[in-house]
């Protein structure tokens, strides 16, 4: 299979994970957001708190020449190993500033 795809399928199955266990402390929502077009793939959280409406990113992870470019991981405890756990090679794996860093290099 094609890594693209696959890892696209990953990253899919993995933000909709991450969003099953809702928070149960205030009236947050997390929502996965998938677009295998753009190959952009997003835990959103959006609702109300003690200090008002709150809408914000707690995953952005992207698709780019057969990487995954994590732009973002506020979970507590990472999504990254979840995702190496689900078959995307480690070495495939970069963050967003170190990506951004060698782009800008080049």
């Amino acid at each position: 299979m094609d890594s693209l795809l696959n890892y696209s399928d990953i990253l899919k199955k993995t933000v909709q994970e991450a969003t099953r266990d809702q928070p149960s402390v205030q009236q947050i929502k997390l929502y996965p957001v998938c677009d295998f077009d753009s190959g952009h793939f997003l835990v959103v959280a959006t609702g109300l708190d003690k200090q008002g409406w709150n809408d914000f990113i707690l995953f952005h992870a992207r698709v780019v020449d057969r990487q995954v470019i994590i732009e973002m991981d506020n979970f507590e405890e990472g999504l990254i190993s979840s995702l190496i756990d689900a078959g995307i090679r480690e070495e495939d794996i970069i963050t967003g500033f170190n990506y951004h860093r060698s782009v800008a290099i080049s």
